[in-house]
């Protein structure tokens, strides 16, 4: 019994497609799309943004295809595209709320020990089991929704979609020791901001 032909690779089609292979350029859109408009709701934090995001990303990709490098990962170049489809939507919004989440950051003390108590931290760090976990959930998108542009990007890319840091680096066009720092200082403002809503204070 025959397999299956195997399926093209990224690269492969991205190459077809710039040789004007209009099927090569559909199948890239049939694999994508969906990645692409959840990665753009995160970003954007709205359904019918994200709709304009997933469309600015084909159609800047569809033009960009001839300078697209095959030894560099589609994937990777097509999540720039759309990373920066989406920053420049919110850009254009510019309407995201005007409480970031820096204060929720740790705080420490004159000799650079944490300033909360040992019992605080150990609640703060069971947040997740205090709060109903719907709620948690629901607080969660809105802590993400009020991180500023910096980290929200490179935590979404890393921590949401799950992109090895070297590649959100490639994204972003930062190194990977950049993308370690955003991200961190974007969970910490996160559990800062969990921990706020069971009381306490970071």
């Amino acid at each position: 019994m025959e397999s299956p032909p195997l399926e093209p690779g990224d690269e492969a089609l991205a190459r077809r497609a710039a040789d004007g292979d209009e099927s090569a350029f559909e199948a890239l859109v049939a694999r994508f799309q969906g990645r692409v408009y959840r990665l753009a709701c995160r970003l954007t934090g709205s359904e019918g943004e994200a709709e304009d995001v997933l469309q600015e990303t084909f159609l800047q990709a569809y033009r960009g295809l001839p300078t697209f490098r095959s030894e560099a990962r589609f994937a990777t170049w097509l999540y720039r595209i759309a990373t920066n489809a989406a920053l420049m939507q919110n850009r254009r919004r510019d309407r995201r709320p005007t409480e970031p989440l820096e204060e929720y950051a740790p705080r420490f003390d004159a000799d650079g020990r944490h300033a909360l108590q040992e019992a605080e931290l150990a609640l703060a760090a069971r947040a997740d089991e205090i709060i109903d976990r719907q709620r948690l959930a629901e607080q969660a998108r809105a802590g993400i929704e009020r991180l500023p542009e910096i980290y929200r990007t490179a935590f979404v890319l890393r921590d949401l979609e799950e992109m090895p840091t070297a590649e959100v680096a490639a994204v972003l066009g930062i190194d990977a020791a950049a993308v370690r720092q955003r991200v961190h200082r974007a969970r910490m403002m996160l559990r800062g901001f969990l921990s706020h809503l069971v009381g306490v204070e970071p």
